[in-house]
């Protein structure tokens, strides 16, 4: 059985052309509690790549308890989100997508922070992200980058 929101359900989604669906449902889920996102992504189309495994050092965190995260998190909060993450790997856990913006040549990490620390932590070197793109000759031309791959 397919996780509702899992690597395998956004693969799903992707095939039917119903990525922006899924990120919405994801977003707005307990668990994620991004809403604001989910909102701001639906006011405007979006194109869509993904899920697509992406190296860490090519995905710019934004959340976090360092001063300069652009969304602070307090460290406890913080460290015991991904001590519980970084568990739940261990035992196998296989996250959902982190999803990310291409904005300015960057691939800036929307949601997702808390994932992205667990995984770095155990040494992964690479994420299924989802990516986002203002444009579809922006998503054309981050794919001729070739900066993620898709196995």
């Amino acid at each position: 059985m397919v996780q509702r929101f899992s690597l395998a359900s956004a693969r799903a989604a992707a095939a039917d052309d119903r990525t922006a669906i899924w990120v919405g449902d994801f977003l707005a889920s307990r668990g994620s509690d991004n809403e604001v996102l989910a909102a701001a992504l639906a006011q405007a189309k979006h194109w869509w790549l993904g899920p697509l495994q992406v190296p860490l050092e090519s995905l710019v965190r934004l959340a976090g308890p360092e001063d300069e995260a652009l969304v602070p998190i307090e460290e406890d909060e913080w460290e015991d989100d991904i001590e519980s993450m970084e568990e739940s790997l261990e035992e196998g856990w296989e996250p959902p997508p982190l999803l990310a913006e291409w904005q300015d040549g960057r691939l800036l990490l929307q949601d997702g922070n808390h994932r992205y620390e667990a995984l770095a932590r155990a040494g992964e070197p690479a994420a299924w992200v989802l990516i986002y793109f203002p444009s579809e000759s922006a998503r054309d031309a981050f794919v001729q980058e070739g900066v993620a791959r898709n196995p």
